[in-house]
């Protein structure tokens, strides 16, 4: 199974912008995380030691220490330093800290000295006050169960920060690559039109071409060469107005200037041209105008000339020999009406609409194709303001009915 490279295209672009995105906000939210881990530990130890000291500035006016702090004081003759004050229960093992006090009552500077003692984490203050060394010291675990808190508060932040960026910028990504997927379509809508738009000038200039070099090697009648060549030139002309025309189709953002088109003309120049072809199918193909008046519209000529181009084309398609094909026009309310009708193999009416889709079939038993012609044609009446609708029977025929603005200025 061969897999469209546009959609594996749009597909990746969409898998990185996820995945960048998501990262780029994952480091985002783990660097803030950080900071503000920092920030909580540096105010955590800045406040344990405002605590301490305060505790120790404190000691000897009958302050009770405040909970979870133990004051011991140490005589400068004493042996062994005594509990001075502690509102933290039973003092555990390992404090005092006595490398401290003894580097203190030795003239040394105060020491602020984390500790792991007696199974616990614990932060000390070694000072000098009225002739002794006081040491206050406080317990930690209220700080680490808080940071292990924020730790946790951090971690599922992250994760959540993930999910939701995961899945706001899948949604975002496929937005933004909706001009990207649109931009492939019509480049490859732009190429299936192409290909179906010049197939049929290009037949027809080799076809002219291939009896005008059978006329000048056999000697034909010089009026008719020179007929064959003004059919040639008039081809030709075609082609170009079909090349112009793709291109404008290709700048959605620019519209073709409009101009009054006699519509009549239109329709004949069409017949004309397919005459050849309808004789040599055995198919009678008449033209029956009803404007009392020009049928004059305003669009782009070349435009709907290939729209009737379409319409008679299609016709002559599904029409067996000996069939018959009529062209109509017909003016009222405000529209010029052009009829296709032909008495060819025609088609389910369930299926009318779906006979405009790009390369559609008459139905999921019927191999027969309509290929862009019907789907090209409408979107021009559309452009223009009217509308393509068909009927049709199985057996019994069709009819294609094109309805334009008429141009009341100068109808």
């Amino acid at each position: 199974m061969t897999r469209d490279p546009d959609r594996v295209l749009l597909r990746r672009a969409r898998r990185a912008m996820v995945v960048q995105t998501a990262a780029a906000i994952t480091l985002s939210l783990l660097v803030v995380g950080v900071l503000v881990l920092i920030v909580v530990v540096h105010t955590q130890h800045t406040a344990s030691v405002d605590l301490l000291r305060r505790t120790a500035d404190a000691y000897g006016s009958g302050v009770h220490p405040p909970q979870g702090v133990w004051v011991f004081a140490a005589e400068a003759s004493g042996p062994e330093p005594a509990v001075a004050g502690s509102a933290g229960g039973e003092v555990p093992a390992g404090l005092p800290y006595r490398a401290a006090l003894d580097r203190v009552a030795a003239g040394g500077a105060a020491e602020i000295t984390e500790l792991d003692v007696g199974g616990g984490d614990f932060l000390a203050l070694t000072t000098r006050r009225d002739g002794r060394t006081l040491q206050v010291v406080t317990g930690l675990y209220e700080q680490e169960d808080e940071r292990n808190r924020l730790l946790v508060a951090l971690a599922v932040a992250e994760l959540a920060g993930l999910l939701i960026a995961a899945l706001v910028t899948r949604l975002l990504a496929g937005r933004a690559t909706a001009p990207l997927a649109e931009a492939l379509t019509r480049q490859r809508q732009f190429v299936a039109d192409a290909s179906h738009e010049l197939r049929t000038p290009l037949t027809q200039l080799h076809t002219r071409a291939q009896l005008l070099q059978m006329d000048l090697r056999g000697g034909g009648d010089p009026d008719e060469i020179a007929r064959d060549v003004d059919r040639l030139v008039t081809g030709t002309r075609r082609l170009g107005e079909v090349v112009h025309d793709l291109l404008l189709s290709s700048q959605p953002a620019k519209r073709a200037d409009r101009t009054e088109v006699d519509l009549s003309a239109v329709v004949g120049e069409v017949v004309e041209e397919h005459a050849a072809r309808a004789a040599s199918q055995q198919v009678e193909l008449a033209t029956i105008d009803r404007c009392a008046a020009p049928g004059r519209v305003r669009g782009h000529e070349a435009a709907l000339r290939r729209v009737v181009h379409a319409l008679v084309d299609n016709a002559l398609s599904h029409t067996p020999s000996g069939g018959h094909v009529t062209v109509e026009l017909a003016a009222d309310d405000g529209w010029v009406r052009v009829a296709v009708r032909d008495d060819g193999s025609g088609f389910d009416k369930r299926d009318a609409e779906r006979l405009f889709a790009r390369f559609a079939r008459a139905g999921p038993d019927d191999h027969r194709r309509f290929g862009l012609g019907l789907a090209l044609a409408r979107e021009v009446a559309a452009g223009h303001g009217g509308t393509i609708e068909a009927h049709g029977e199985p057996g019994r025929g069709a009819v294609f009915t094109l309805r334009l603005p008429r141009d009341t200025a100068r109808n």
